[in-house]
């Protein structure tokens, strides 16, 4: 689109910059014109014009996404998609989105990928393009450590926290739809209580057994990580699942993101071949999970 210089244009636009400067940053086949005038017409040419990668993740997920408290982003998902963006020549800019606003794809441009230990579902493709899967995450349950269950079966008719819509709850509700992989243990007949984050949902399970939930489904790397800083929980049984996790991107984005796939798809390929992911794993979780 060409850039308008008539006075009433430049006013229109710096009203709705204004109503939207707490928004996200946009990039829409709107917003793409150059210095020059000439409007870029796919996502990989806008990012590299840009000069950053928007990539939506979680704020407040130790030891995958976080935010330190002087606000610099830290963690797994963090590395590898500062990874993605130095291997397209580009800076990465983290943004904290819901995960059920990420998952249901339509993200109007406001970023250009997830990051976000996202699992590839067959839902989520219908919306989203996913690349190889950066790592594999089993999938388990935890209980505080004063509950006197002690194996899967038990927590049938429990409460149980789990992410809004995550593989754990549609695995509890009896609809999840893997790609590449098989749920390795039935789900027990509990109810699936949502939570906006996984971390939220510990925060309650910490306050005693049974006090608001009976029990938490999420990652396996998340709930060691949240053990090994001394909060109140126990692992249970092995795990039910294993969740191919990838880089999400949303094929409705108003720039065609084609090329921005391959480029994307081609990162993350070239960082399991020269062993990246492998080190990355090892670093923040002990053990290699880049590879099932």
């Amino acid at each position: 689109m060409q850039r308008c210089f008539a006075v009433t244009a430049i006013l229109v636009v710096l009203a709705i910059c204004t109503a939207c400067s707490n928004a996200p940053s946009r990039t829409s086949a709107s917003q793409s014109a150059s210095a020059s005038g000439t409007a870029v017409s796919d996502l990989l040419s806008e990012v590299k014009k840009r000069g950053k990668l928007l990539i939506s993740t979680d704020a407040n997920y130790q030891p995958l996404s976080y935010r330190t408290p002087n606000g610099s982003w830290q963690g797994f998902d963090v590395d590898v998609g500062r990874e993605i963006a130095r291997r397209l020549g580009v800076q990465a800019q983290f943004l904290d989105i819901n995960f059920d606003v990420i998952s249901g794809g339509n993200w109007n441009g406001r970023w250009d990928a997830n990051v976000d230990s996202m699992t590839i579902t067959r839902d989520r493709q219908r919306v989203l393009y996913f690349t190889h899967p950066y790592y594999f995450i089993p999938a388990a349950f935890v209980v505080n450590k004063q509950s006197k269950v002690n194996s899967i079966e038990e927590l049938s008719g429990k409460r149980i926290g789990v992410g809004t819509a995550t593989t754990y709850q549609a695995y509890l509700e009896g609809h999840l739809d893997l790609t590449d992989e098989n749920i390795l243990i039935p789900a027990p007949q509990a109810r699936a209580i949502p939570y906006d984050t996984d971390q939220l949902a510990l925060n309650d399970l910490a306050l005693g057994d049974g006090v608001k939930l009976d029990g938490v489904l999420t990652s396996y790397p998340f709930a060691a990580y949240q053990i090994g800083k001394g909060k109140p929980f126990r692992i249970i049984g092995a795990p039910v699942f294993y969740e191919d996790a990838a880089v999400a991107i949303d094929k409705s984005n108003p720039l065609d993101p084609k090329r921005f796939y391959d480029a994307v798809e081609a990162a993350v390929n070239s960082m399991h071949k020269d062993g990246t992911l492998a080190r990355l794993s090892k670093q923040y979780f002990g053990v290699d999970l880049s590879r099932h």
